[in-house]
């Protein structure tokens, strides 16, 4: 589902918008879309700085043992089955 928005923009503005995407040939809303996207991806990531700055990770890097996720014997592997042709 999509919504449609107004915008309001001044003259130099719009005189901009149509220079870098003009709206006969339909790149002005993608142009939009891609500038919004952009724009809440800042503040997306300036909000995520501010928590990591707030809370911060420990000092250590947590110690993952890739051994943990393996299975005890994995060299023996079942075989696999041909399939039918």
């Amino acid at each position: 589902m999509s919504n449609q928005l107004i915008v309001e923009l001044d003259d130099a503005m719009a005189r901009e918008l149509e220079a870098v995407a003009p709206a006969r040939a339909r790149k002005r809303s993608e142009f939009v879309r891609q500038a919004l996207r952009a724009a809440l991806d800042r503040v997306a990531e300036a909000r995520m700085r501010e928590a990591y700055e707030k809370r911060p990770d420990d000092e250590e890097p947590e110690y993952i043992d890739q051994g943990a996720w393996e299975t005890a014997d994995s060299s023996r592997r079942a075989p696999r089955r041909e399939r039918k042709r």
